[in-house]
C-alpha cells in the first residue's frame, strides 16, 4: 500500500493552503512598498547600513 507524503510545513504547523494564502495577501503588498519613493529609501539605508557592518 502507497504511503500518502506529508506536505513539508517547515516546522511551523501552519497547513500550505494557509501560507499560501497569506501569501497571496502579502506580496502585492510588499511589491508596491519596495516599489514605493519610500520603500526604495529604506531598501538604499538598509544596503548601506548592511555593508558597513560587513566591513568591520
Amino acid at each position: 500500500m502507497a504511503r500518502k507524503k506529508k506536505p513539508n510545513d517547515y516546522g511551523t504547523g501552519i497547513p500550505f493552503h494557509e501560507v499560501e494564502a497569506l501569501a497571496r495577501v502579502l506580496l502585492p503588498e510588499i511589491q508596491a512598498f519596495f516599489e514605493s519613493e519610500e520603500g526604495q529609501r529604506e531598501f538604499a539605508e538598509w544596503k548601506a547600513q548592511r555593508s558597513a557592518e560587513q566591513k568591520e
